[in-house]
């Protein structure tokens, strides 16, 4: 009886310690990589025929899913996007009655970054890593850079980027891509709601902790 009640005890042990590194390891995951509007993210992924786990992964990169994000740049959102290519892609996408404030909206700037990137796949005939330095960079930059034999042998592909940021955005992309087309990959494709909620509340819990880690 008592060799007995000490397997119980070990086995429960167990089975309690697995339980919190799970629930440690699905918060790690919630935090560092989040999802949030997978609805969108497919439906404009479809329509301009991108990836959308490219999609989440940018975004991922670009706010961690913050609505309101604005970088030191201006660019906002979602997707990040500059005033400038918001107007240039309201225009082309002729979305009624734009303003800058509308890039804070999910659905237009998910629309927006959707079609840039596609603007951008083909521009650069596909090679992600070229769209990935252009969207962190600027197609213009990324043209010089594939002109200099300095960055590029080729003239196809960098052998080099200069940009310190925009190399290691690269990864950051990269390294988000591996998880939301692995652990996310049928979550995001057969969602057909956005975790509005959700997401609010792991931004709002990111910031606190921040708070406390700056106090």
């Amino acid at each position: 009886m008592f060799i007995f009640r000490k397997i119980i005890k070990r086995v429960l042990t167990i089975f309690i310690t697995l339980l919190i590194l799970l629930g440690a390891g699905l918060s790690y995951l919630a935090i560092k990589y989040p999802i949030g509007y997978e609805s969108i993210i497919v439906r404009y992924s479809n329509e301009y025929n991108v990836d959308p786990y490219l999609v989440a992964s940018i975004i991922n990169v670009e706010s961690k899913y913050d609505t309101n994000a604005i970088s030191n740049k201006e660019a906002r959102g979602l997707m990040q996007i500059s005033p400038q290519t918001g107007k240039w892609a309201s225009e082309v996408l002729r979305i009624d009655d734009y303003s800058v404030d509308d890039l804070f909206d999910p659905e237009i700037n998910i629309k927006i970054g959707t079609w840039y990137l596609s603007v951008l796949l083909k521009e650069f005939n596909g090679n992600i890593n070229l769209v990935l330095a252009a969207y962190n960079a600027g197609s213009g930059n990324v043209n010089k850079w594939l002109n200099n034999t300095e960055y590029s042998i080729d003239g196809n592909s960098l052998s080099n980027i200069p940009f310190k940021e925009t190399e290691d955005y690269l990864e950051r992309v990269k390294d988000s891509y591996r998880i939301y087309s692995t652990v996310y990959k049928s979550y995001i494709i057969n969602s057909t709601n956005d975790n509005y909620f959700y997401i609010k509340l792991i931004n709002n819990i990111r910031k606190m902790i921040k708070t406390v880690f700056s106090i």
